[in-house]
């Protein structure tokens, strides 16, 4: 594997550590993304692995080479990661092309034309930070760390300070920018969009242990547990006998005549489709349509058997 962490743990304190034996494997090229709730430590894993933060123990590996292990810690300045923050940190009396280039080595120069290409970028060489708009400064960041041939990036939230009009343009342009290069990946989000649209694989984090590590349909069709199910969607809930199950939105049809009946609360227009939200059976439940539904209407809905899913009942606590 081109990227091993084994068994890693930090912690700031030793009863209540961040990270509890974070323990995966990256391929080259591969983009993964890491989701969890606000401060389940993904932001400090991004610094452990860039050598921003120590390890208490644990091991990490980049391209067969031992970044921390036992007795081993290579500084932040030695470690061939790019990192790109989440808001962007240009120089502000530098123009573009001097904040891509600036303390850059040598022999990384003859990156340049192709990065400012790559990127989209060379039109804008002479413009400074404020001259640019939050799609171009993110580029720039990533022209940055990309120019110096990182063996692994790492994106810290990076369209969370984008308008939700360009976002799903810089989300595609950043995935074909480190496809192009062949960049390993780390992306860390809270938006399971951005993991869905680009990762390779998701892990999902919380209290510090990974609870599922695997492709994006995977993840999302077959969750390990309740949190790895709830994180990446909705999910509605029905009772068969004594046993909970719950389906995903999508899964759900409505049609002319079934067992379910469902009354409709709102109908939420969403261009190619309607997401409707209705009652079933005192719980809450969401699902598509082809047309609008009146508030208060009643229709059938239906949904195979096969796109249920059921959890031990412990997990139900994370529905609540």
């Amino acid at each position: 594997m081109y990227l091993e962490v084994k068994n890693l743990v930090k912690y700031y304190n030793k009863e209540l550590p961040i990270i509890r034996k974070l323990e995966f494997s990256v391929k080259k090229g591969e983009i993964i993304s890491f989701l969890g709730e606000s401060g389940s430590g993904k932001t400090t894993f991004l610094k452990c692995i860039a050598g921003l933060e120590k390890i208490h123990s644990g091991s990490i590996l980049l391209n067969n080479v031992a970044l921390n292990d036992k007795g081993i810690f290579v500084k932040p300045q030695d470690r061939k990661i790019g990192f790109v923050f989440q808001d962007y940190p240009l120089f502000p009396h530098l123009n573009l092309e001097e904040n891509i280039v600036f303390n850059l080595d040598k022999k990384y120069h003859k990156n340049l034309g192709y990065i400012l290409t790559l990127t989209g970028l060379k039109y804008f060489v002479s413009r400074y930070p404020h001259e640019l708009s939050g799609g171009e400064q993110q580029r720039t960041c990533v022209a940055r760390a990309l120019i110096r041939e990182p063996e692994l990036l790492l994106l810290d939230e990076p369209f969370s300070n984008l308008d939700s009009a360009i976002k799903q343009s810089m989300r595609e342009e950043i995935y074909k920018i480190i496809k192009e290069t062949n960049t390993t990946t780390i992306l860390v989000t809270h938006d399971i969009n951005d993991s869905l649209n680009i990762a390779d694989k998701i892990l999902i984090f919380k209290a510090g242990i990974v609870q599922q590590y695997d492709k994006p349909e995977k993840m999302y069709c077959e969750p390990a547990n309740c949190y790895c199910a709830m994180i990446l969607g909705d999910m509605n809930k029905l009772f068969i006998g004594s046993k909970t199950y719950y389906v995903r939105p999508e899964k759900v049809e409505v049609v002319k005549k079934s067992n379910h009946k469902i009354k409709v609360e709102k109908c939420f227009f969403q261009g190619r489709e309607y997401r409707i939200k209705g009652r079933y059976k005192n719980e809450i439940w969401y699902f598509f349509s082809k047309k609008s539904i009146n508030e208060n209407e009643e229709v059938f809905i239906d949904f195979k058997k096969m796109d249920l899913i059921y959890f031990d009942p412990v997990c139900k606590n994370f529905f609540k």
